[in-house]
Order: C-alpha cells, then sequence, then structure tokens
C-alpha cells in the first residue's frame, strides 16, 4: 500500500512538473493584459505610499518598486520557462530584498547603520551567488542529461550488435534456406538491412 502511494505520488509530481514545462506561452494579448495588471497593482501600490512620511514612504515605495520587478520577472518565466528567466526571477528577487533592506537602514544611524547596510549588501551577495548557482546547475544537468541520453544511445546500439551477433552465430548452425531465412529474420529484428 505505502509503495503503491508513493508511486501515485510520484506521477502526480512528474506530472504537475511537465505540465508546466511543456506548458505553451501565453498570447499576446493575455500578455498584455497580465502586464497591464502588474502595472496596475504598482500604481495602486505607489499611491498607497502617499499617506506615509519620511523614511516610511521610501520603503514602501521600495517595496512597490520590488514588487513589481518581481512580478514582471515571474510573468516572463512563467510565459517562457527559459534558465535564463529563472535566473532573472532570482535576480529580481534578491535586488527587491537589498533595495528594501538598504532603505530600512536609514532608520539606524552611525555603526548600527553601516553594520545594516553591509549585512543588507552581503545577503545580496549571497542572493546572486545562488542565483548564479542555481543557473549553472541546470546547465549542467542539461549537459548531463544530454551526455546520458548519447550514452544510452551508444549503449543500446551495442547491446543491439551483440544480441544480432548471437542471432547470426544461431542462425550459423542452419543450411540453406532454413539459413537464410534465419539471418533475413535476424536482420528484420535488428534493424541490420
Amino acid at each position: 500500500m505505502h509503495k503503491r502511494t508513493l508511486t501515485a505520488l510520484s506521477a502526480a509530481l512528474l506530472l504537475s512538473v511537465s505540465a508546466n514545462v511543456f506548458a505553451a506561452p501565453m498570447s499576446k494579448a493575455h500578455h498584455k493584459s497580465a502586464e497591464n495588471a502588474i502595472s496596475a497593482q504598482y500604481d495602486a501600490d505607489k499611491t498607497a505610499c502617499k499617506g506615509l512620511a519620511d523614511n516610511a514612504k521610501d520603503i514602501c515605495m521600495e517595496e512597490a518598486k520590488g514588487k513589481k520587478n518581481v512580478a514582471k520577472a515571474e510573468l516572463e518565466a512563467t510565459n517562457n520557462p527559459t534558465e535564463k528567466n529563472q535566473y532573472n526571477l532570482r535576480i529580481a528577487k534578491a535586488d527587491a530584498a537589498y533595495d528594501v533592506a538598504k532603505e530600512k537602514c536609514d532608520d539606524a544611524a552611525g555603526n548600527a547603520k553601516d553594520v545594516c547596510r553591509k549585512e543588507a549588501k552581503s545577503a545580496h551577495v549571497a542572493a546572486k551567488a545562488n542565483a548564479k548557482l542555481s543557473e549553472e546547475k541546470m546547465d549542467n544537468n542539461a549537459k548531463a542529461q544530454e551526455k546520458n541520453a548519447e550514452a544510452q544511445k551508444d549503449a543500446n546500439a551495442d547491446k543491439q550488435d551483440a544480441a544480432y551477433a548471437v542471432a547470426k552465430e544461431k542462425c550459423d548452425s542452419l543450411a540453406g534456406d532454413p539459413k537464410d531465412a534465419c539471418l533475413q529474420a535476424a536482420k528484420a529484428k535488428y534493424g541490420k538491412n
């Protein structure tokens, strides 16, 4: 029972991932509509910031800009799920978090402000490094999959050749028409024309 449940869950996960990977890009009209929704949300977020004062307003504006940039990157990554767009999404998230964190540091003064900015910069550098690492892993995975596919193809060819050699050898025990028929059947079975 447990194995069947795991198999069903694995299949469901695979199907959901496959559906996302092979999803068709959205139409231009749908894409434009999504962009308009992002712009409208950004305008609404900016309007909400106007009621704030001083650094709270600045923080609010950075949050609104970051939210807009991340939403645009998510739209592109969803519409065209390439490694580059996934990378751009991770960078947009890192940049948005950094810009907000920097702005929040302005509430501090002296060494506390300096430390706050260094911590924000450190987190930003780490997030960008992780984005780059993820991109390289995805690139390496794609290359590894290509290499594995080629190795599998070569292995299958070697197996076919070996199986054909066995079939031919078995035909050698025959003579005349039965031998010819056996060789023809072996050639047909193993794709040796």
